[in-house]
């Protein structure tokens, strides 16, 4: 019964991690959008990029004049990795994790004092799902182009670009796979028709419609270490399963499959879309002085209906010791009266979720502080207090939610809501833009950036808590019609959470209701991101 939760909890916080825009979503906000903007400390609302104004500030195009087009090319690295580590006394009802496993000869738990090491890149293909992207950086690309009539007050731009996107994926057998082996989540704006309006020397403003594709894929191995499942462990080992006898049968029977804490369960593949997701955004510039500006803009939420699949694919081992025990007087018994599996070794259908891309506000001034040096100060707000929780509907009635519903309110025989808690978060950001000569601008920036997870659901699935984005660049004017960006950013995040520090990673009570799958193990995490832009800009 509790074993056929911890199924539930592995779909739930599957979902619940991967979508956690407080993790991934959070710190994916703007690292793969222009190479100006990074290079400032994504401080731009008063001094937009490019074309890139679309995203950043649509009263920003105004200062784009003629037709031009725009191209970015981002080249993203990531080095994510997590340390288990084993405190003293690590046990699961009295079994110790570290002490050789007679039945294969090996630690109990392969994965205590071990440690998980990824720098691959996934990526979200529409209509496909999770694409494995070679060893190496990845490529994030935009592109675009703006009108500007003579003599016209209105600039007209269209962008294809990603406002999020994060994904990787580890070897099958690393340790880090329960959560997950691969995952993607990115949001792909493809159109973008937005107008900018100048309405005087000092005021101009601007709004646009963005269309994107939003979409969410996880692979993930599954195993459970509760207390639990180390009693079934003690009862095989009490009655003797080694040797293939079953004492009690025809009454019970629990030698069907070798399973334990540590055993894995299966394997689960989400594959999650909304194929038209749109948002509007707005912004407004005044610039009262030739040395001072002011920008603000407003990007609305998005509600979503995703729509997808799910498959879990049950290891033999589990899917056996269900069917023996349901083969038995009292297991079939217990499985009717409370909803036991039946040891059916795979179940799939659709999935659908509402989930609810938040919304954002930003503003900030950019000053000339000397002829050869302008300052820029962004604050931005994000609301992931509106992902409170995840909604999920199946279309059939399903398993392991037929026996979730007995121990949790939360879940129904086709339905699973999960508590997330996420919080608000106002981030700030500073840039320095030295004009080094008339065709020469060097830049450096940082954003500090918080996180929006509560310290009791952090994970590995998104290893992401509170990091600072430090970032450097130039801008070349080639000639009097094409302009150059380039920027070099680094991003690190480091988490330490220790045993039963987040009920979404790593408690190891009876009650404990979220996915645990490195119950009762210190973790500790780490991500670095390395982003390498180049942007083109010309007229045509």
């Amino acid at each position: 019964m509790v074993t056929t939760s911890h199924k539930k909890r592995m779909l739930a916080a599957l979902l619940a991690a991967s979508l956690s825009g407080g993790a991934e979503a959070q710190l994916t906000q703007n690292l793969t959008l222009h190479p100006k903007a990074l290079a400032l400390g994504n401080a731009v609302t008063a001094d937009p990029p490019g074309l890139m104004a679309i995203h950043y500030n649509p009263a920003g195009l105004t200062k784009l004049d003629g037709r031009q087009l725009e191209v970015n090319l981002m080249n993203v690295y990531l080095d994510i990795d997590a340390d288990f580590s084993a405190p003293e006394g690590y046990e699961i009802f009295g079994i110790d994790g570290l002490e050789t496993d007679p039945m294969t000869g090996k630690q109990r738990d392969p994965v205590a004092n071990s440690s998980s090491h990824t720098n691959n890149v996934a990526l979200y293909v529409p209509g496909f799902g999770i694409l494995r992207a070679p060893p190496g950086p990845a490529v994030a690309p935009s592109a675009g182009i703006s009108i500007n009539p003579p003599g016209s007050k209105l600039t007209f731009g269209n962008m294809f670009y990603l406002p999020m996107a994060a994904g990787f994926y580890r070897k099958k057998n690393d340790p880090g796979r329960y959560m997950p082996q691969a995952t993607a989540l990115q949001r792909t704006t493809y159109l973008s028709p937005t107008i900018g309006y100048k309405i005087n020397d000092r005021w101009s403003v601007g709004g646009g419609i963005h269309i994107s594709h939003m979409g969410l894929a996880v692979d993930q191995y599954m195993r459970a270490p509760n207390l639990l499942l180390g009693v079934a462990e003690t009862l095989q080992t009490a009655f003797n399963c080694e040797s293939g006898d079953e004492p009690l049968q025809p009454w019970l029977a629990l030698c069907g499959g070798n399973i334990g804490p540590w055993d894995d369960i299966g394997v689960l593949s989400l594959n999650l879309q909304e194929t038209v997701s749109p948002t509007y955004a707005l912004g407004v510039m005044w610039e009262p002085r030739d040395w001072f500006s002011w920008g603000a803009s407003y990007t609305s939420e998005a509600r979503m209906n995703m729509k997808g699949t799910f498959e879990i694919q049950y290891t033999e081992d589990w899917s056996g010791f269900w069917q023996r025990l349901n083969n038995s007087v009292l297991g079939a018994i217990s499985s009717a009266i409370l909803s036991l599996p039946s040891g059916a070794p795979r179940e799939a259908g659709n999935v659908s979720m509402d989930l609810t891309y938040p919304q954002h506000f930003q503003t900030g001034i950019s000053v000339d502080v000397h002829p050869k040096l302008t300052l820029n100060a962004d604050i931005g707000w994000t609301d992931f207090a509106q992902w409170d929780s995840f909604n999920l509907r199946f279309d059939r009635n399903l398993e392991f939610l037929g026996a979730a519903r007995i121990l949790s309110t939360n879940a129904t025989q086709s339905t699973l809501s999960l508590p997330m808690g996420f919080t608000d978060q106002w981030n700030w950001a500073f840039g320095m833009e030295f004009h080094a000569s008339p065709r020469l601008d060097l830049r450096a920036g940082v954003e500090i950036r918080d996180s929006v997870i509560p310290d009791d659901q952090r994970q590995i699935l998104a290893p992401f808590g509170g990091a600072n984005l430090y970032s450097v660049g130039m801008g070349y004017r080639w000639d009097k019609d094409t302009e150059i960006d380039l920027n070099l950013s680094y991003l690190q995040s480091i988490e330490t959470i220790p045993a039963n520090g987040s009920c979404n990673l790593n408690c190891d009570n009876i009650t404990n209701i979220i996915y645990n799958p490195y119950a009762g193990l210190d973790v500790k995490t780490s991500l670095r991101a390395v982003v390498a832009g180049l942007s083109f800009r010309t007229k045509f």
